[in-house]
């Protein structure tokens, strides 16, 4: 946390917390259900009243709350003891605020206060999901797509194109899980070949494929799919049994889901993904022990997680 500003939204913490309510505020439950959600995801913050973003966790919750229109009397209360206690502004005036800014930090939590303590919800009303979003892609489905020199895939936050961005080949990808966050939340979780291919991958080529490295979830909404151009090639038989022996303990994605991170953030071949592969290649007992580039795991094959 950095103390780089008098108002409750100038640090990246409470930017992010921002953004993640703002992904939670679309399920469909009550303001005590969607704290449970937010505690869940910044559990340290949430609950150790030392922690550095304590404060500020529960001031973005009533903040976003009470802008929302999502009553909530246990963010209001953890609200309403944080600034009368002082526990905001001492905070802060450990790290480092001045005099000036403390007084306009005071100020704006004077005016939560106000506006959290005579909350009106009559008349507010927030887009939730009425049913579970629809899935996509199927465990499985092997997608080839465009990937420029530095691997990555076309950038779907840009609607006509990232003018950037330049097609130098082609990569690949298999679904291999995925799952719905509460029930509510889409989430898919990839293996990604190693390198841009200057040709488009057939699914003999990519049956061959020597390294398959397993990535991160993330979500995909319609237009995301759309716009990094995903080309469906084959739906490959994967054995859960087998997924599971050579990749133990993987979690789901509920962070990627609650947070709506893109699943184009895996779909890139970087250096460390490079690295990581040739140290997979270069292989022997005892050498991932001695060298480990990063936390990437990995196979020779897709055939390994194959039930066929």
């Amino acid at each position: 946390m950095g103390a780089w500003g008098a108002g409750l939204y100038s640090n990246d913490f409470a930017m992010d917390l921002r953004s993640t309510i703002s992904a939670v505020a679309r399920l469909p439950f009550d303001g005590d259900k969607l704290v449970h959600v937010l505690r869940e995801t910044e559990k340290a913050a949430a609950d150790d009243p030392n922690d550095p973003d304590h404060t500020v966790f529960w001031l973005t919750i009533a903040d976003q709350f009470e802008k929302r229109g999502i009553p909530c009397t246990l963010a209001r209360d953890k609200a309403i003891h944080i600034i009368d206690s002082g526990a905001d502004i001492s905070l802060h005036a450990q790290l480092g605020m001045t005099a000036s800014d403390l007084e306009k930090r005071r100020k704006m939590l004077h005016g939560i206060r106000q506006r959290i303590l005579g909350q009106i919800t009559a008349g507010k009303t927030r887009t939730v999901l009425k049913q579970p979003q629809e899935f996509l892609m199927d465990v499985g489905d092997l997608f080839v797509y465009p990937a420029n020199d530095d691997g990555s895939c076309p950038n779907p936050y840009f609607a006509k194109g990232d003018p950037n961005w330049t097609q130098a080949g082609w990569s690949a990808a298999i679904i291999v899980d995925r799952g719905l966050t509460f029930d509510f939340l889409a989430w898919y979780r990839p293996l990604t070949i190693t390198s841009v291919s200057l040709q488009k991958p057939t699914l003999n080529n990519l049956l061959a494929e020597s390294t398959w490295i397993l990535r991160r979830p993330g979500t995909c909404s319609p237009s995301h799919f759309n716009r990094m151009r995903l080309e469906k090639i084959a739906a490959l038989p994967v054995d859960p049994a087998k997924l599971e022996r050579c990749f133990p303990g993987t979690e789901p994605g509920t962070y990627q889901a609650v947070n709506d991170i893109s699943i184009c953030n895996s779909l890139c071949v970087d250096e460390s993904i490079r690295r990581s592969a040739t140290a997979f290649k270069n292989w022997r007992p005892g050498f991932l022990k001695r060298h480990q580039p990063n936390s990437f795991q990995a196979i020779r094959n897709i055939r390994e997680i194959l039930s066929k």
